[in-house]
């Protein structure tokens, strides 16, 4: 591929917008077309970011020949339809996260792009920050010795009724997959998948998670992870990983991070920036050029975010909500 890599926004949320609004900036892209279940939806949002076609259904974003790659930005329950509707159509494709509802549903889009010989990426803006990067080059080359423990939480106090889509099994509801995805990765980012998953939780009446802790072990390197994910509770929303030889501590936002501090006996702290977003844009350029470098390499999977790490953090994910009784309707399919 060379030249300006042209996007299709499918969906018109909030998420959506932000996507939108980084990608404008960046140069050697551009959003030719959003779709939306409806037509004044899609209307609507292309008249705010001037983009050129509108459509009212995802088929025909799916059918357009000037797209080069869909972003995928629905709700977690209806990642796979989507996203299975793109690769069929022919269309690379970055899903948002939680990558599907199941680990079943992401095999099935895993062997779909992989069939048609085309790009698929979960859209872990984390793995493409510069600032994650810099931490994974430090702890593969030894800074902190043998990881042992990793921390991470993310957690908010929200106002959520029954309806809510927070609260709607059908629609993945509750704090996992829109929360603690994001430790989950970040441990697994470190460690790979754990050979042991325990967990505990609260429930809502709905049978969603409004909190959940998680203790992911990995036996054979000695590590554990002690995880959070709280819909209910305002959490530092932090990060920190131990080992041998030092720390590295995540401030306020460790998903989205400008900074890290990494500590070693002997030595005085260390602050690395490592190139924060800047510019007013909210860090998800960063895995839009990385979609972009992909594409032009002729590239199916990103080496930054590989596939088989998002089905394993898949996994993870659906052996969580095994051990806290949480399950959603897609589970009994197929």
């Amino acid at each position: 591929m060379s030249g300006s890599v042209r996007w299709g926004v499918l969906a018109t949320g909030g998420i959506a917008a932000t996507f939108t609004e980084d990608l404008r900036a960046m140069p050697d892209a551009e959003v030719v077309a959003v779709a939306s279940r409806t037509d004044a939806s899609a209307q609507a949002f292309a008249q705010r970011f001037g983009i050129p076609r509108a459509y009212g259904s995802w088929a025909a974003l799916a059918a357009d020949d000037e797209v080069d790659v869909v972003y995928v930005a629905t709700p977690h329950s209806a990642h796979r339809e989507a996203a299975a509707l793109c690769l069929e159509a022919g269309k690379h494709v970055l899903c948002e996260k939680a990558f599907t509802l199941n680990a079943r549903e992401a095999d099935e889009l895993v062997k779909l792009a992989r069939d048609r010989g085309l790009f698929l990426m979960e859209a872990m803006w984390t793995y493409c920050n510069p600032v994650i990067r810099r931490m994974t080059e430090l702890v593969r080359d030894g800074a902190i010795g043998d990881i042992r423990t990793v921390q991470a939480d993310f957690g908010f106090a929200g106002d959520f009724g029954p309806e809510h889509r927070l609260r709607d099994p059908a629609l993945g509801g509750g704090a996992l997959l829109d929360l603690g995805v994001y430790p989950v990765s970040f441990a697994q980012l470190l460690l790979g998948e754990p050979d042991r998953v325990q967990a505990d939780a609260l429930l809502s009446p709905e049978g969603v998670d409004l909190n959940t802790a998680m203790l992911l072990s990995w036996s054979q390197a000695g590590a554990s992870a002690l995880l959070n994910c709280s819909i209910v509770g305002d959490t530092p929303v932090t990060a920190a990983i131990t080992g041998t030889k030092g720390r590295i501590d995540f401030p306020h936002g460790f998903f989205y991070p400008e900074r890290f501090v990494l500590h070693r006996p002997g030595k005085e702290p260390e602050e690395f920036t490592a190139g924060a977003a800047g510019g007013g844009l909210r860090g998800m350029q960063f895995e839009q050029a990385e979609v972009a470098r992909a594409l032009r390499a002729g590239e199916t999977e990103s080496p930054l975010v590989p596939l088989d790490g998002s089905l394993a953090v898949m996994r993870t994910l659906d052996a969580v909500r095994d051990r806290i009784g949480v399950r959603y309707p897609a589970d009994g399919l197929g």
